[in-house]
């Protein structure tokens, strides 16, 4: 008996081992070269996508860009200046599906069809659901969801039929795992993660590969510029502070280099931050524990809703002393690093 249960255990390990080996050898076998590839990201004026474009480029690739502030994106010109005619920005609102159609012709008259598409452009609202509005999960859906679907089918039949392309979307921990004061957007981004995955499997047969990426929190800069509601200070300081914390949040620099390599080897899947994959994991796992912990935490921890409606504040109008204190240091610094400013 126990000879037997030797063998099985030795049988195991060796069927993993080869199915490990097999899996590297067929992500070494999708390896994408981006040299001279035409890298199209949108929502990339600052934050993640504006590293993910510095990223990029140094890969080699021909960058465009777009985002619906012509300011911002003037910024990032002067940056990739030194890339000549290898770079372009495009303003453009990915919730207008026509600006997307025309913008995705302009990239490809300029640079050159599109290789890879990047869609990272994205909104978030943070409050209780008292604080929300049906306009508010509008809004999350309309550049969330919609975005990323104009901009996949405008660069779709090109990439079908050259039989190759890359298609990254920036989803979120909080698309696979509901998030208490994030409502509209943990809807959007779970609509996204399933629109994404969708795409992969019906994508593949004309060799295009599509990634999933899930980050959870990221020190992008980018708190200052999202929405607030309800009690705008509090909601504001602990989204800033839990964004600052080392071992909690990922660097977007260190984001970005992950995301890339996922996109050049075609990964299905990239879940970034070691608490992301723990979490994620244990929702699969047990749910309904997880669910009854963030729960309590609404309960105990956030901010309780209050009387003015769904009115909205940005995160620079809604700042305490905790948020200018060394307790948001990182996250200073990635305000500007990432043109967040």
């Amino acid at each position: 008996m126990k000879q037997n249960t030797k063998n099985l255990v030795g049988i195991g390990t060796l069927a993993a081992a080869g199915f490990l080996l097999a899996k590297q050898h067929a992500r070494r076998a999708r390896a994408f070269d981006l040299t001279d590839r035409v890298v199209l990201i949108t929502g990339a004026s600052r934050g993640l996508g504006l590293v993910l474009a510095r990223e990029f480029a140094r890969h080699g690739a021909r960058i465009a860009i777009c985002a619906r502030d012509q300011s911002e994106l003037e910024h990032v010109v002067d940056e990739f200046a030194w890339m000549g005619e290898n770079f372009l920005a495009v303003t453009c609102d990915v919730t207008v599906r026509e600006n997307v159609e025309t913008m995705a012709m302009q990239v490809e008259t300029m640079l050159g069809p599109v290789d890879v598409l990047v869609n990272n452009a994205g909104t978030i609202i943070v409050g209780p659901i008292e604080n929300q509005s049906v306009d508010t999960f509008e809004d999350a859906m309309n550049t969330n969801f919609w975005g990323p679907l104009y901009a996949t089918f405008a660069v779709m039949p090109g990439m079908k039929q050259r039989g190759l392309g890359r298609i990254v979307n920036i989803a979120s921990l909080g698309g696979k795992i509901a998030v208490p004061h994030l409502l509209p957007y943990s809807a959007s981004k779970f609509a996204l993660v399933g629109l994404s995955e969708g795409l992969r499997m019906e994508l593949a047969k004309d060799g295009i590969r599509v990634t999933t990426v899930c980050p959870g929190l990221m020190r992008t800069g980018s708190p200052r510029n999202a929405d607030f509601t309800g009690q705008n200070e509090k909601e504001y300081s602990w989204f800033t502070v839990s964004d600052s914390l080392p071992g909690v949040s990922v660097s977007a620099e260190t984001a970005a280099k992950k995301i890339v390599d996922a996109c050049i080897h075609g990964d299905p899947e990239l879940m970034l931050g070691a608490t992301t994959k723990f979490a994620a994991a244990l929702h699969t796992l047990m749910p309904e524990m997880i669910n009854e912990i963030l729960g309590f935490t609404n309960t105990l921890l956030m901010p309780a809703p209050n009387g003015s409606g769904a009115r909205k504040f940005k995160g620079s109008e809604s700042e305490t002393a905790v948020t200018q204190s060394a307790l948001t240091a990182l996250t200073r610094l990635a305000e500007s690093a990432n043109n967040q400013l």
